[in-house]
């Protein structure tokens, strides 16, 4: 990867964010040359569900999707509260447009149904019914899997969903559309992480 927008992956970040959603995936990117960029609706701080004090890298409307390789969608709770997050669900219709790829988990994912962008893609989400309580015409497409990935058709982006219990499943699907780890690594990383297989460790070493 060359350009900086080949290792620029934005985060978006908005009150009541659920913070341990995306800890493996912003932890390993970072360590396997990615740059972070957090991304609010405004550069004014957030506080994320844990507590947590985030001041935004920049604001919604000065991102584009040039720059990103991947845009990600947390949960928090103004997905299920009103139409404060849908420029967000925005901005991922923009990117996916696009042909940048975006990865939702949890309540963002409701977001996405509510956009219709799940109408004609391969998706999973907490359960098939609260997708459903959405109106969304996706039903068919649901998927009852811990995290799928949705190739895109057509130039456009490849979309990646996953439940609220399922940080490690989430980020493996991040890292191999992005090509963080060759199958192999990939594989022993999801094994030390989902199952505390300690034998993995040694793979990821290159042992």
């Amino acid at each position: 990867m060359t350009s900086s927008s080949a290792t620029t992956v934005h985060l978006a970040v908005y009150d009541t964010f659920a913070d341990w959603e995306t800890g493996y995936t912003t932890a390993h990117l970072t360590q396997n040359g990615y740059t972070v960029r957090t991304v609010g609706l405004s550069r004014e701080p957030v506080t994320t569900m844990g507590g947590l004090r985030v001041q935004p890298d920049l604001a919604l409307d000065e991102l584009r999707p040039q720059d990103s390789a991947l845009l990600i969608l947390t949960g928090a709770a103004g997905w299920d509260t009103g139409e404060a997050l849908s420029p967000f669900a925005r901005a991922a219709r923009s990117f996916l447009d696009a042909g940048v790829p975006v990865a939702a988990i949890c309540g963002a994912t409701a977001g996405l149904a509510r956009e219709g962008l799940l109408d004609d893609r391969a998706h999973t989400s907490a359960v098939s019914f609260y997708l459903a309580a959405t109106g969304y015409a996706g039903g068919e497409r649901y998927v009852e899997v811990d995290a799928v990935t949705d190739a895109g058709r057509d130039g456009a982006g490849r979309l990646i969903t996953a439940g609220p219990t399922e940080p490690v499943a989430f980020a493996r699907e991040v890292f191999a559309l992005l090509g963080v780890y060759d199958e192999k690594k990939l594989d022993a990383w999801y094994r030390l992480f989902h199952d505390s297989d300690a034998s993995a460790y040694e793979v990821l070493q290159g042992e």
